[in-house]
């Protein structure tokens, strides 16, 4: 055959693999998710729980249906349907409304310790579902990370015995988006950055607008300017223009410095949740999320190891 026949053509993928851009990407929407804690505290504060969770799906859906088709972007095709699902199940559902119902009680300190060891877990899917083999140096740390969340949970919570829902809903959170996470940087690759959220917040849409429309009509909500503003920060940046930057970041790559980037997200989440809420930081929250940021860095950073030439 011809170089030139349709056969021997190689498939271009969206992105490529590899950019110097992605590490600057992948920062960016690191610095935009990390206000999303303390913000979705600022946001309960004045409005449900289930209204903040999926109202702001809402505002990220319309805004994605609008990109979609203002670009005339093509559909996913078979598959890729069924992946979005999962993308959405973990994103646009699982961690906004986990997380929602978890700071409308607990400090937006705490939830940001907790969710510090999202970098281990998203590394543990995407390890899972690249089906890979990593060290046992791996697997120790993601273990050592755990329970060093499980036991920053513990102390807040005054002992094992009193380790509520709170808790739950944080780790449930973390497990939801490392899901999303991994699979969303995959299929970034074939439908492109911007395009995988969007069609992700598409899948999630009618789902959430019921939810969002069953509050409004149970709980009309009245909130302060502050609180509207937070909202409308979850929605339009935290739901929909940092995931732009996240994944156009996984996708472009190297993985490795693009993925360690996300161990930034919790120590700026305790700053702002210092500097905006007032929230005092005590040695057990410092010395927590120290704990789990460097477990999700030994893990994340072994994982991406090149393995030992024989």
């Amino acid at each position: 055959m011809r170089t030139n026949d349709s056969a021997t053509l190689p498939v271009r993928e969206v992105l490529p693999r590899r950019s110097p851009a992605g590490l600057w990407w992948g920062v960016l929407g690191v610095a935009a998710f990390s206000f999303t804690v303390p913000l979705t505290r600022v946001a309960d504060g004045g409005l449900s729980p289930l209204f903040v969770g999926s109202g702001r799906a809402v505002v990220a859906g319309a805004l994605a249906v609008l990109a979609l088709a203002l670009t005339r972007q093509q559909l996913p095709q078979g598959k890729q349907w069924l992946r979005l699902a999962v993308i959405a199940g973990g994103i646009v559902v699982g961690f906004p409304l986990l997380t929602s119902f978890a700071l409308a009680t607990a400090p937006a300190s705490h939830g940001a310790v907790v969710v510090a060891l999202l970098p281990a877990a998203t590394a543990t899917a995407a390890v899972l579902r690249g089906r890979e083999r990593p060290s046992a140096a791996f697997w120790a740390a993601t273990a050592v990370g755990a329970l060093a969340a499980i036991g920053f949970a513990v102390v807040q919570s005054g002992g094992l015995g009193t380790i509520g829902v709170t808790d739950i809903l944080l780790f449930g959170a973390v497990l939801a988006a490392a899901i999303g996470y991994a699979e969303g940087g995959l299929l970034a690759r074939e439908l492109g950055a911007w395009q995988t959220v969007s069609w992700a917040l598409v899948v999630a849409l009618p789902l959430m607008a019921v939810l969002a429309g069953a509050t409004m009509a149970s709980q009309p909500p009245s909130a302060s300017p502050m609180q509207w503003a937070a909202f409308a920060y979850l929605g339009v940046v935290s739901m929909f223009l940092g995931y732009f930057a996240w994944y156009r970041g996984l996708a472009l790559g190297p993985m490795a410095p693009v993925s360690q980037s996300q161990l930034v997200q919790p120590v700026l989440s305790l700053a702002w949740a210092w500097l905006l809420l007032g929230e005092s930081l005590s040695w057990t929250t410092v010395l927590g999320g120290a704990a789990v940021v460097l477990c999700a860095g030994t893990a994340v950073r072994v994982r991406l190891a090149p393995p030992a030439r024989p």
